[in-house]
């Protein structure tokens, strides 16, 4: 039998894990207190940019971010409202990256495909002339 514990990622502090978070029961509350503050704030103040928000509320950017990405904040009716980009720091409203950062990424993923037909094409190429001399040499000694 195996108890089914770990340290919180977010104070370090040993709890009984569960399915639903991977933080301490006290970390649990105490980001549903700052979901609350930040909820609370952003009723009052629709215009609010993400950084007035963290100054206002005290709540990290990255917490109104992952609130945000888990859907328990919705920037719909907010115009103001954007969290940076994950690879550059543009202001994005969905996803994890930017367009530009998208677009990079798909250039580059379909540039390594490209690369790696054109390593398999030569290396089939090689083997196949190789062969053919190989068989020319042995049709030669008989």
């Amino acid at each position: 039998m195996t108890l089914n514990v770990g340290n919180c990622s977010r104070c370090g502090k040993l709890y009984a894990k569960n399915n639903i978070h991977d933080v301490c029961p006290a970390c649990v509350k105490e980001i549903d207190k700052m979901y609350e503050n930040v909820a609370k704030y952003l009723r009052e103040n629709r215009g609010s940019t993400i950084q007035q928000v963290s100054e206002d509320t005290e709540v990290p950017v990255k917490q109104i971010v992952r609130f945000i990405r888990e859907g328990r904040i919705s920037i719909m009716n907010m115009p103001n409202l954007n969290y940076p980009c994950e690879s550059c720091g543009e202001p994005i409203r969905e996803g994890h990256i930017c367009e530009n950062c998208r677009k990079k990424l798909s250039k580059d993923y379909q540039n390594l495909t490209e690369d790696e037909k054109r390593r398999q094409q030569q290396k089939q190429q090689e083997n196949h002339v190789s062969y053919n001399i190989k068989d020319r040499l042995q049709k030669d000694r008989f």
